[in-house]
């Protein structure tokens, strides 16, 4: 009878070990950022998304978002923006390929990602 139990002792252990490490991961704080693959339209595209759904106010100038001026920096700042809200879902950072999930906070300066 030891002999049958053990498989099952094994099998719950790793159930119980799993669901343990995803609860670590869970707790993770996670950010989405554009891809520097990503070409122009790609991340007008994703600017023009998200700010469709999040309020992208901290991207304009004089804003502690708006330096530097450029696409990708735009892009990533907004589509975190729509990541956090929507929950942080490994989907809601898909961005058709061009979003990338990152486990560095990637603030600079006044610019804080939420």
């Amino acid at each position: 009878m030891a002999k049958a139990l053990t498989p099952l002792v094994l099998l719950l252990f790793s159930i119980i070990s799993v669901q343990n490490l995803g609860s670590v991961h869970a707790q993770q704080k996670t950010w989405c950022v554009a891809k520097p693959s990503s070409d122009q339209g790609t991340l007008t595209a994703n600017i023009e998304f998200a700010c469709s759904q999040v309020d992208c106010s901290i991207l304009q100038k004089g804003c502690p978002c708006f330096v530097p001026d450029n696409l990708i920096n735009h892009a990533s700042v907004a589509m975190n923006m729509y990541y956090q809200s929507k929950g942080r879902n490994h989907w809601n950072c898909y961005f058709g390929s061009s979003g990338l999930v990152v486990m560095t906070d990637p603030s600079y300066g006044s610019c804080i990602y939420e």
